[in-house]
C-alpha cells in the first residue's frame, strides 16, 4: 500500500492536515500546562496565606499560642480536605487527619533553590490515599524550628481543568476542522495556475492556441516561457518542412508541366502525369507561409561572400566586379541551406544582368537585416516588379530558366517572417531588398 500520494494536491493536502493536527496538540498541551500552573498557583496562594496566619501563633520561643488559633478557625478552614498543621520543638497541632507528606519532595525543593525563603510546595497522600498538594515553610525560634504546612485536596487542581477540558478539547476540534478546510482551499487555489498551464498546454496540442499565456504566477513564469519556446521551435521546425516540401513541389512543376504536354496525344501516360502534377498541388496547398520563429544562427558575411565567389565563377566571362559591404556581426535567424536558397537567386540574377558591377550591403533596423543586392543593369519596370515574383513567370526569356527563381526566394523569406522588396538603383538598376529576422553572430 502506498502511503504517500502520488499527486502533489494530495500531498500538500496530508502535509497541511498533519501540520495542523501537530499545531494544535502541541497547543492543547501547553494550553493545558498553563492552566494547570494558574490552578496551583491560585491555591498555592490560598495555601500560603494559611500559612502565614499559622506564622501569626508562634511565639519567638516557638510555642504555639493556641487562643490565637481558636481565634483563626474560620479564616483557616477553606473547604472538606484542606488541612493544616504545626510541627514544633515541643508539641504538634493541627487537623487530625493531615496527610503524610513527601518529605524527600519537600527537602529536593526547599534545598535545591538555594537561599529561597518562604513556603515551598509538597505532594502526598492522606489516609484514604488520595493526593493532596501542600505547602510548608520551616521558621526558626529560639527553642528550634517549627514547620507549618498547609494542604489542599489535589482535585481542587484538576476539578477545574476537567472542567475547561470539554469546551477546550471541542474548541480545538472545531479549529483543526476549520485549518483542515482551509488548508484544501488553500491547495486547490494554489495549484489552480498549475491547471491552467495544463489546460493552456492542451490548447496548443489541439491547435486551439499557438501560445501559453504570459500573465503566469513567478514560480511558473520561467516554465511557461520555456514551452512557448518549445511550441515556437516545433511550428518553425513544422513549417522549414513544410517549406521544403513546397519548394520541391515548385521545382517540379514546370518539368510536369512539360511532360504533361510532350504526352497530351498519349492517354495513359497523360493521366499518370496528371496525377503526379494534382500530389504536386495538393502539397503546395498545404505548405504553411511562414515561420513563427527559428533557432538558427548564420552569418550572413561568409555565406554570401562564398556564394558571390561561386556564382562569380559561372559567369567569369562577363568580368563583373562585386563589392561586398557587411559587417561581421551581422547575420539571420535562418537556416544556412534556406539562406543560400534565398541568396542565391538574386546575386545570380544581379550577375546575368549587371553591365560592369554589384553590390550587396546589409542595414540594420531593430531585430531586421535588411540585404541589399544591386547592380547597374537594366533593371526590371515598376509594372513588371510583380509579374517577376509570380511562379512560372520569365521576364527575360533568353537562356536556361524556370521563372520560378524569385517565386521561391520570397516564399523562403515569407517563411522566416520576412519580406523581399525590388526597387530601382540610382542608375536604373535593379536593387532587391531581403528583409529576415536579424541574429547576433560571434
Amino acid at each position: 500500500m502506498r502511503i504517500v500520494p502520488r499527486s502533489i494536491r494530495g500531498r500538500m493536502t496530508a502535509l497541511s492536515i498533519l501540520a495542523t493536527l501537530f499545531a494544535l496538540t502541541v497547543a492543547g498541551a501547553v494550553i493545558f500546562h498553563t492552566l494547570e500552573r494558574v490552578v496551583t498557583q491560585g491555591i498555592d496562594r490560598r495555601l500560603d496565606a494559611e500559612i502565614a496566619l499559622l506564622a501569626s501563633s508562634i511565639g519567638h520561643d516557638g510555642r504555639i499560642d493556641r487562643e490565637r488559633i481558636a481565634q483563626l478557625g474560620d479564616a483557616l478552614y477553606a473547604g472538606p480536605g484542606w488541612q493544616w498543621q504545626i510541627v514544633g520543638p515541643a508539641e504538634t497541632l493541627g487537623s487530625a487527619d493531615f496527610p503524610a507528606l513527601d518529605a524527600e519532595h519537600s527537602r529536593r525543593d526547599h534545598h535545591g533553590i538555594g537561599d529561597r525563603r518562604g513556603p515551598t510546595p509538597v505532594e502526598g497522600r492522606n489516609r484514604r490515599g488520595e493526593r493532596v498538594h501542600a505547602r510548608q515553610v520551616m521558621m526558626e525560634t529560639a527553642s528550634g524550628p517549627v514547620r507549618l504546612a498547609a494542604s489542599a485536596p489535589r482535585s481542587v487542581i484538576e476539578r477545574p481543568i476537567r472542567d475547561a477540558a470539554l469546551p477546550l478539547l471541542l474548541l480545538l476540534g472545531t479549529l483543526s476542522a476549520l485549518l483542515a478546510v482551509a488548508g484544501i482551499v488553500q491547495v486547490r487555489y494554489g495549484l489552480r495556475p498549475l491547471d491552467r498551464l495544463r489546460q493552456a498546454v492542451v490548447d496548443i496540442r489541439t491547435g486551439r492556441s499557438g501560445s501559453i499565456p504570459t500573465d503566469q504566477p513567478v514560480e511558473l513564469q520561467q516554465l511557461a516561457d520555456e514551452l512557448n519556446s518549445l511550441a515556437r521551435d516545433n511550428d518553425a521546425a513544422l513549417a522549414a518542412a513544410r517549406a521544403s516540401a513546397a519548394n520541391l513541389a515548385h521545382a517540379l512543376k514546370t518539368p510536369v508541366a512539360t511532360l504533361a504536354l510532350e504526352l497530351s496525344d498519349q492517354p495513359g501516360p497523360a493521366r499518370q502525369v496528371a496525377r503526379i502534377d494534382e500530389t504536386i498541388r495538393h502539397h503546395l496547398a498545404r505548405a504553411r507561409d511562414r515561420v513563427v520563429s527559428a533557432r538558427w544562427r548564420t552569418a550572413a558575411g561568409p555565406a554570401i561572400a562564398d556564394l558571390a565567389a561561386t556564382i562569380a565563377r559561372l559567369h567569369a566571362d562577363r568580368a563583373i566586379a562585386v563589392e561586398i559591404d557587411i559587417d561581421a556581426g551581422h547575420g539571420v535567424a535562418v537556416d544556412p541551406a534556406d539562406f543560400d536558397e534565398i541568396m542565391g537567386n538574386p546575386i545570380d540574377n544581379a550577375m546575368r544582368h549587371a553591365r560592369s558591377q554589384i553590390s550587396i550591403r546589409t542595414e540594420v533596423a531593430d531585430r531586421i537585416l535588411h540585404i541589399i543586392v544591386a547592380d547597374d543593369g537594366p533593371g526590371i519596370p515598376v509594372a513588371e516588379r510583380t509579374k517577376a515574383m509570380t511562379p512560372g513567370v520569365r521576364l527575360d526569356e533568353r537562356g536556361e530558366g524556370t521563372g520560378f527563381g524569385l517565386a521561391i526566394v520570397r516564399e523562403l523569406t515569407e517563411l522566416y517572417g520576412g519580406s523581399i522588396i525590388l526597387a530601382e538603383t540610382d542608375k536604373g538598376g535593379l536593387m532587391i531588398k531581403l528583409s529576415l529576422p536579424r541574429a547576433e553572430v560571434n
